[in-house]
C-alpha cells in the first residue's frame, strides 16, 4: 500500500486493492486493515467516514486540514494506483 504522507506519528495511505470513492487511510504508526477511513470528495471537503483508530480531535483537525489542501496530490496518487 503506497503511503501519501508521514504526519507525525500518523500515515495517512491508500490500499492498491481499494475502490472508488476516492478515500484515504490513517492511522498512527504502521498501516493495518482498521485504519480511520476519510473520504476526498473532488466536489467537497474532506470528512471522516470511521475513526476507528480512535484519532483525537486536534490531530483529527490537522489530517483533515492537510488533505484538503493536498486533495490534487491525493487524485493523482488514487488515479496511478487504480488504473486499471
Amino acid at each position: 500500500m503506497p503511503t501519501v504522507i508521514k504526519l507525525g506519528a500518523y500515515t495517512i495511505f491508500i490500499w492498491t486493492n481499494d475502490h472508488e470513492p476516492v478515500h484515504v487511510h490513517v492511522c498512527k504508526g504502521s498501516p493495518h486493515e482498521n485504519a480511520t477511513k476519510i473520504m476526498v470528495p473532488a466536489d467537497g471537503s474532506p470528512y471522516v467516514e470511521h475513526n476507528n483508530d480512535k484519532i483525537p480531535n486536534k490531530d483529527m483537525k490537522t489530517i483533515l486540514r492537510w488533505i484538503a489542501q493536498n486533495k490534487g496530490r491525493i487524485y493523482l496518487m488514487w488515479y496511478r494506483i487504480h488504473q486499471d
